[in-house]
């Protein structure tokens, strides 16, 4: 690092004493005599100022206190690729000779030897994955000299170096025939005025990642062209706020990451929504709170996004459970992430809240990276089925199909429960019933236990508080009657409703969420 400074300094990446840059200014400040560098510096609070001193403006930063002026010989200005991977891959040369000798572990002699390095070139030329990050690479180096060392790379990670322009990574691109994945994150690239021109060095990658390196969605469209094939493309923290849709670029993505950029609202989504094979989204933390498929009422299956399989929208501003109606008209969604938003903080109960997801997207498999098993979701909805029982019969809704007539209002906020009603029948009377009021003398049921299978065993009498989970009923259950818990299956009769038993099968949930009563009939079988 000395006082010359590249021919094209200007809109060169740098680092100095650590940090990040990009020089926009090369020449003097009067009145002090020498080169400066001008430089807006990647961490903001680094700077000092916006380009001006005493009076002139000798360049403007983004952020109006993001720049400074430094001496060149305190800046460097990165080196080419090849030399970056021999510093990196090479052994010592003070290792390339054969070595043998003892090495003593505790007390115990290991035979230890050096492998010979003589062929370096010949090594070089077998990687096909290497990663490169914080590196300082800027360059290509000289021509085709990439593709004599290292031809075969395929996955190649330069995330956190110098590259500040497009044709610089597409110098390096064109050299490896086989590259299919590439990580350019937190480089800061100049893009060319002719994208389209660059697609021959990138015809085989799938798969990009370019986060942290302040993207407008405008750019990441205008960049598109170069990437006729891609896959997947990560796009995590960039200045993204507002999409527009892609037209004839970016129609072979299968995965989309925009996390942890602040787009204004939900519906910019919907830019997306004709990617012909879109199987993933994710949008963690970008403050959406709204969502909405409106070429569909609730009930009808969308015909936006209609490839989506796995969507992502942890830590939002989600508080709506119209939000996650809308998830149901998805077509082919079989795994949502949903965790750290409002509307499921709201929710005492973590578990009630997981139900209701489940009961209100018909075809999920997957709920927050955990399996969906058919025993949990048959529970879920016969719970939601019963938790809104008594809103869907004050709705209009009613056991005879003719008198069935719920308002449009209960059923845009619960657009599966008619489903549901077909599903499972509609709710009895008893089942309609409401809790009564928590008072002393209703937390003890007195409950008769029969064993319908084995006539032999006596019936019992136990008193259970009606806050006792299915769960520990069985385990009480298994003590008392010495069979294995895990085998016992609970139904109860109620007085009030001869001949009918409804089964307890949500071990979670206590005896008064059923609306178990004193004097009913719990019957258990093995």
């Amino acid at each position: 690092m000395g006082d010359s400074v590249p021919c094209n300094a200007i809109g060169s990446r740098i680092t100095c004493d650590g940090e990040y840059a990009t020089v926009l200014y090369v020449g003097n400040v009067p009145p002090t005599t020498g080169l400066w560098l001008g430089v807006e510096w990647d961490k903001p609070q680094r700077g000092k100022h916006n380009g001006c001193h005493e009076g002139v403006q000798y360049f403007k930063c983004d952020n109006p206190l993001g720049g400074s002026f430094v001496r060149p010989k305190k800046a460097n200005f990165g080196v080419d690729f090849v030399t970056a991977l021999k510093s990196r891959y090479v052994f010592n040369s003070k290792l390339s000779e054969n070595t043998k000798g003892d090495l003593i572990i505790g007390k115990k002699k290991v035979e230890l030897i050096v492998l010979e390095f003589a062929e370096e070139e010949s090594q070089l030329r077998k990687l096909n994955n290497i990663s490169l990050r914080d590196c300082n690479v800027s360059n290509a180096g000289e021509r085709e000299d990439i593709s004599k060392v290292c031809p075969n790379i395929a996955a190649l990670n330069l995330s956190h170096n110098l590259l500040s322009s497009w044709d610089a990574v597409s110098d390096i691109a064109l050299q490896l025939k086989h590259l299919e994945t590439l990580d350019l994150s937190a480089n800061r690239l100049r893009i060319p005025s002719d994208t389209g021109s660059l697609s021959g060095a990138f015809m085989n990658l799938k798969v990009l990642s370019l986060s942290h390196a302040r993207l407008t969605w405008p750019k990441v469209l205008l960049c598109a062209p170069m990437w006729p094939v891609l896959e997947e493309l990560h796009l995590a923290s960039n200045d993204i706020t507002v999409l527009e849709r892609p037209v004839g670029v970016l129609q072979t993505l299968t995965l989309l990451d925009l996390s942890n950029n602040k787009l204004v609202d939900g519906n910019q989504l919907a830019e997306l929504a004709n990617l012909p094979v879109l199987e993933k989204l994710t949008v963690i933390n970008t403050g959406i709170s709204s969502l909405c498929f409106d070429d569909v009422g609730f009930g009808s299956k969308s015909t936006m996004f209609s490839t989506l399989k796995y969507l992502s929208i942890d830590k939002n501003n989600i508080s709506q459970w119209l939000f996650i109606n809308e998830l149901d008209k998805l077509k082919c969604l079989q795994s949502l992430s949903c965790q750290n938003n409002p509307l499921l903080e709201n929710e005492s109960n973590l578990e009630t809240a997981r139900q209701l997801i489940i009961a209100k997207i018909a075809d999920l498999k997957f709920l927050n990276k955990t399996e969906i098993l058919p025993e949990e979701r048959k529970g879920a909805e016969l719970d939601y089925r019963k938790m809104f029982g008594n809103a869907w019969v004050t709705a209009g809704g009613n056991r005879d199909p003719e008198l069935n007539r719920p308002s449009q209002a209960f059923l845009v906020e619960h657009p599966r429960y008619p489903y549901l009603i077909q599903k499972y029948g509609a709710l009895e009377d008893g089942e309609l019933k409401q809790q009564q009021p928590f008072a002393l003398k209703n937390q003890l049921l007195t409950l008769n236990i029969r064993c319908p299978e084995q006539p032999e065993r006596k019936p019992l009498v136990k008193k259970l508080p009606d806050s006792m989970t299915i769960q520990k009923v069985k385990g009480l259950l298994c003590r008392l009657l010495k069979v294995p818990g895990s085998e016992l299956r609970l139904s109860y009769e109620s007085t009030k409703m001869e001949g009918v038993e409804i089964e307890l099968e949500n071990d979670l949930k206590p005896l008064q969420f059923y609306c178990v009563e004193s004097g009913d009939y719990i019957l258990v079988r093995w």
